[in-house]
This record gives structure tokens, C-alpha cells and sequence, in this order.
């Protein structure tokens, strides 16, 4: 009987291999599920950059979830921006453009040389290995190079952003800018971050986060970080002798504040905004429990970790808000 004319054999491992597959996919969907759910016990953390300070549903355009270490790094970006006095469509351009060279992730390679969070080349006059890599002196000397750009506030994201690169694939930037336009609003705009997980373990290094914090002020002379971190504008029990948030049963912490300048305007505002996100953003790194700003608070760990408004339930970690910022200041609380 010729070969052609066996039959042949029913496929019936098909729907078996369905199900297996849905299986699978069902277990890995189940098992962030979990993750999400269980960060207060020590879950995945991530963070969620809101472009008006609410949670919406995803794909309205109004936010973006991301990894801290993605956050932290947008958060400096957008924070040395503000601090040289660029616009928000600069922070924009930025924002995308880092999106697209790293995933806001600060590489230790690329093509050829490249290097960082914007793939910059030292072959091509960026700065040395070390300086690139410095999250802080690579975002600055994109914006200078940007702002030598006649009119590039007025250009297409894409030809702004090419134009600093000089990429081998220019409109790839395009598809960023809306998640970075949100990103924006969150730093700078009416917007948030918030990063939800656990309460950091670590012990919080106030001269650290005083030394970050100056550095991604630069030259910016609308903020000072006073020596004295207390603020005796704000309430509490000052004769308990204890810091904000040092209550019966609450832990030990420390704090540093920034103090805004008188006549800062706009500008102060912006900067302290993006400061209060920083922190927000690098506070499992960083050690950082709660932050405070423009009558608001983020507590780490609490309640979905969301921005409270001065007085309302989960807002501080006691009694009237004792860890609430008066105008003009940032309160940041670390881990003792």
C-alpha cells in the first residue's frame, strides 16, 4: 500500500496543548496578582506616575506604572531639568528620549560605546564613562545641548530629540511622548508619584540624601537645606522633646527639609514638586518613610501609599499630621 494512501492520524494533542497554555498564562497573571496584592507583606513594589494626582483606569492616557529604579531615574531627569530653569517640554523631550535609548534604566553598555540612561558615547564628546554614567551629569548636559536648539519647544518631539542624539533610528521617540508628557505632570504639573510596597527596612542616611539633594539643586538658589531639620510651623508636641512622627510606638526617624526662598514663585514651586517626587521615587533606596509637600503627605507602606491631603485619614503617621510640610518646604522622613 503505497504511503500516500495511509491514513492518518487524528491530531488530538491540539486542545490539550490549549488548555496547558492557558494554564500557564493563568498561573503567571495569578502570581502578580499576588504580588500586587501582597505589597504591603513585602511584595513587588512599583510606582504610578498620575498626570492629576487621581487613579484612573490604564489606557486613558493618564498614567503609567514603572519600577522604582525607572522612577528614580525619571525623577532625577525631570529634577535637573526644573533645577536649570528648563520648561516642561524640555523635562518632556528628556523623558522620551531616555525612555527610548534605556527604559529610564541607567546601562553600563549599549552600541559601540554608548552608555547610561541616554545612551551617550564618549567617543563622541559626552563626558567620560564615569561622568555619563552619572545619572545627574548626563541628564544635565542633554538639556544643555537642547537648549542650544533654536526653537526646540516648538519642534516635534522626534526632531528635538534627534537632533540632541543623532540616533540611527530618529521617529522612535515619537511613541514615548505621551507617557512621557505624563511623567512630566507628575514631577512638575498636577500630578503624582506614588510607589507602592513595603515600608523601607534600611536605616536612612540624612547626610546621603542631603548631598543628592544638592546636587540636583546645582546652581538653583530657591532652595536652601538648613542645617536644623525641624519646622516649628508645623503641629506637634514640641515639648516632647522627639522629631515629626517620634510618637508613643512609632519609629525612631530623621528628617531633612528644604526651605523655599522668599519671591521663588512658579519656579520654586516646580522644583519643590519635583523634589517631593524624588524622594517619593527613592525612598527603598534611600530609606526614606514618608514625604511631605504643599499640604500633602506620602506615607510608605500605608494604605496604598497615596498622596493625603493635610488632615485626612492615613496623611502622617500620628495625631495632626505631625510630619505635615508648612509653605514653602519639603519634609523628608527617614528610617532611624
Amino acid at each position: 500500500m503505497p504511503q500516500t494512501d495511509l491514513p492518518r492520524p487524528r491530531r488530538r494533542r491540539r486542545p490539550i496543548r490549549w488548555a496547558a497554555g492557558f494554564l500557564v498564562l493563568a498561573a503567571v497573571a495569578g502570581y502578580f496578582v499576588v504580588q500586587r496584592e501582597s505589597n504591603d507583606n513585602g511584595g513587588v513594589p512599583y510606582c504610578t506616575a498620575s498626570a492629576d494626582g487621581k487613579s484612573v483606569a490604564k489606557g486613558s492616557g493618564q498614567f503609567d506604572e514603572i519600577s522604582p529604579e525607572q522612577a528614580s531615574n525619571a525623577a532625577t531627569i525631570a529634577a535637573v531639568g526644573v533645577s536649570k530653569g528648563m520648561p516642561d517640554r524640555a523635562v518632556t523631550i528628556a523623558l522620551a528620549t531616555a525612555m527610548q535609548e534605556s527604559a529610564l534604566r541607567n546601562l553600563d553598555h549599549g552600541d559601540r560605546d554608548s552608555l547610561g540612561l541616554f545612551q551617550q558615547r564618549p567617543s563622541q564628546g559626552w563626558g567620560t564613562p564615569d561622568q555619563i554614567m552619572d545619572p545627574v551629569y548626563s541628564a544635565g548636559i542633554f538639556y544643555d545641548r537642547l537648549a542650544e536648539i533654536k526653537g526646540y519647544s516648538r519642534l516635534p518631539l522626534t526632531v528635538a530629540a534627534q537632533r540632541v542624539q543623532l540616533s540611527g533610528f530618529p521617529q522612535a521617540y515619537a511613541k514615548h511622548e505621551p507617557e512621557a508628557t505624563v511623567l512630566t505632570s507628575a514631577f512638575t504639573g498636577g500630578g503624582h508619584l506614588t510607589c507602592i510596597g513595603p515600608a523601607p527596612a534600611r536605616s536612612g542616611d540624612p547626610a546621603k540624601v542631603r548631598a543628592e539633594l544638592t546636587r540636583l539643586l546645582g546652581k538653583n538658589p530657591l532652595y536652601t537645606l538648613p542645617a536644623d531639620a525641624g519646622d516649628p510651623g508645623d503641629p506637634g508636641d514640641p515639648a516632647s522633646g522627639k522629631g515629626a512622627g517620634e510618637g508613643a510606638g512609632a519609629p525612631a526617624e530623621s528628617e531633612v527639609t528644604l526651605v523655599a526662598k522668599p519671591g521663588g514663585g512658579d519656579r520654586a514651586a516646580r522644583t519643590g514638586q519635583v523634589l517631593a517626587q524624588w524622594a517619593v521615587a527613592g525612598s527603598r533606596e534611600l530609606g526614606i518613610t514618608r514625604v511631605s509637600y504643599d499640604g500633602e503627605s506620602w506615607v510608605a507602606g500605608q494604605d496604598g501609599d497615596r498622596w493625603r491631603e493635610r488632615g485626612a485619614a492615613g496623611a502622617g503617621n500620628g495625631a495632626g499630621d505631625a510630619g505635615a510640610a508648612g509653605p514653602g518646604r519639603v519634609r523628608i522622613f527617614l528610617h532611624g
